[in-house]
């Protein structure tokens, strides 16, 4: 995903609802987000759904990171070899 572009890619809820066609079309071509304000605040972000399905699988990957780090300072880790071998073991039936 690429970061936003300040004068083009922030939206007032007005301008939004006036274009949703040209707004979705917009998120969807350039692969950024586009922000919507209301009364001059952030108010929610449109995303096309390719930039969303990666978003998410990274937000996947972080938290199976987190938990392997959490499991390792718990002392739940195993050593490399004895992981390979155990693997191994399962590929080969």
């Amino acid at each position: 995903m690429t970061r936003i572009i300040l004068d083009e890619d922030i939206k007032p809820l007005s301008e939004f609802r006036t274009n949703v066609t040209s707004c979705i079309e917009q998120a969807r071509t350039t692969r950024r987000p586009l922000v919507i304000t209301h009364h001059g605040k952030s108010a929610a972000v449109l995303l096309g759904v390719a930039e969303y399905e990666w978003l998410m699988q990274k937000m996947e990957i972080l938290e199976d990171i987190r938990l392997a780090e959490t499991q390792l300072a718990d002392g739940k880790g195993i050593r490399h070899d004895a992981a390979l071998k155990m693997v191994m073991s399962k590929a080969t039936r």
